[in-house]
C-alpha cells in the first residue's frame, strides 16, 4: 500500500511513523508513507499557499492552484483509489471503514489547515471526505496520522499475530472484553477463574457474554 499526504507542515507527521508499529510495517515494506510539503507547489516568491477568503471573515484558506498542482504530478506517477480529505463534516471514521481503506492500494490524504481549503479543491479532486470526531483541530494532520495508524495496523503482516487485529474492539460491532495478565491477584484483586482454567471454548463463551455486556452498558447504539 501506498500513501501520500499532503501537508504545511510535514513536521508534524514524521514522528508517528518513525516509532513501532508504523516504523516497522514501512521498514518491512509493507506500506510507503510519503509526506509532500504543500509550500514545494507555493505560488510566486512567498511560498504562498493560502488566502485570504472572498467575501470577508476571519481565517486563511488553501488556495486549489499548489494542491491541485502537487495533486496532478501525484497521479502522473501512479493511479490512485481514493483522493481523502480530512475535514469536521465528513464522514465519521470507524473501524467498518477503515477496513475498507485498508484493502485499497494507493490513496493520497490531504490535510486542511488554517480555515480549510478553497471548496473547488472538494468539489473536483478529492473522492472522500473524513472526520475523526466532532471537534475541530488547527489541521488534519493529527487526524491523518489517526486515520493511517487505523489502517496499516490491519495490513497482512504488520502485527505479530494477525488475529489480534480481528478481535479489536468494533470490529463484529462489539466492545473488546476485559484483559487481564499477571499477577494473578494483586491487592486483592483476582483474575476471574475462568480465565486461569485451561478451557478455550468456555474461555471463548465468557469473553462474547462480557463483550455484549460491555456492549450494552456503554454502547447499546453499536446492538441497534
Amino acid at each position: 500500500m501506498r500513501i501520500d499526504i499532503i501537508t504545511v507542515v510535514p513536521d508534524i507527521l514524521r514522528s508517528p511513523f518513525e516509532s513501532s508499529i508504523l516504523k516497522r510495517a514501512i521498514d518491512k515494506g509493507l506500506v510507503e508513507v510519503h509526506l509532500h510539503n504543500l509550500r514545494d507547489y507555493s505560488l510566486g516568491s512567498y511560498n504562498q499557499v493560502d488566502d485570504y477568503q472572498f467575501g470577508g471573515g476571519a481565517g486563511m484558506v488553501l488556495m486549489i492552484e499548489p494542491i491541485d498542482k502537487c495533486i496532478q504530478e501525484l497521479k502522473e506517477a501512479q493511479t490512485y483509489d481514493e483522493i481523502i480529505y480530512l475535514t469536521p463534516d465528513g464522514e465519521t471514521l470507524n473501524q467498518k471503514m477503515a477496513n475498507g481503506i485498508s484493502m485499497l492500494k494507493n490513496i493520497i490524504i490531504l490535510c486542511g489547515h488554517y480555515k480549510g481549503v478553497d471548496q473547488r479543491v472538494r468539489d473536483t479532486l478529492i473522492t472522500r471526505e473524513i472526520s475523526i470526531g466532532d471537534y475541530v483541530l488547527s489541521g488534519g494532520e493529527l487526524g491523518a496520522a489517526v486515520l493511517c495508524d487505523s489502517i496499516i495496523r490491519l495490513l497482512p503482516g504488520v502485527l505479530n499475530d494477525e488475529t489480534s487485529a480481528l478481535t479489536d474492539t468494533f470490529q463484529d460491532n462489539l466492545l473488546a472484553p476485559p484483559v487481564y495478565t499477571r499477577p494473578r491477584e494483586y491487592k486483592g484483586l483476582k483474575v476471574p477463574e475462568v480465565l486461569l482454567g485451561g478451557n478455550f471454548k468456555v474461555i471463548e463463551e465468557w469473553r462474547e457474554e462480557q463483550a455484549y455486556s460491555r456492549t450494552e452498558k456503554l454502547r447499546p447504539d453499536l446492538l441497534e
